[in-house]
């Protein structure tokens, strides 16, 4: 769960789109890959990259459920558009 200064400094990840979310768990990856930040930040900031890592494939999810897909004719022609089949 997140703490207070946690969701103060860097909001709150329900109410992040996409592009936000995505840009601070690049950060986070930043940040362990090199290695300079201490165990206890580590343990921090790899938990919140888990957070925003399911909050990134949830608004994935959400996306590919909308996009429709061209279906075509026996000749190759667009035939119109269907809902996409996500299963």
């Amino acid at each position: 769960m997140a703490d207070k200064d946690d969701t103060a400094a860097h909001g709150d990840i329900a109410e992040m789109n996409f592009e936000t979310a995505l840009q601070e768990l690049e950060g986070i990856v930043e940040k362990l890959e090199s290695g300079k930040v201490d165990l206890e930040e580590s343990i921090r900031i790899y938990e919140r990259g888990e957070r925003l890592k399911g909050h990134c494939e949830k608004l994935l999810r959400q996306a590919e459920a909308r996009i429709e897909k061209i279906t075509l004719k026996p000749d190759g022609t667009p035939n119109g558009t269907e809902p996409l089949d996500v299963e």
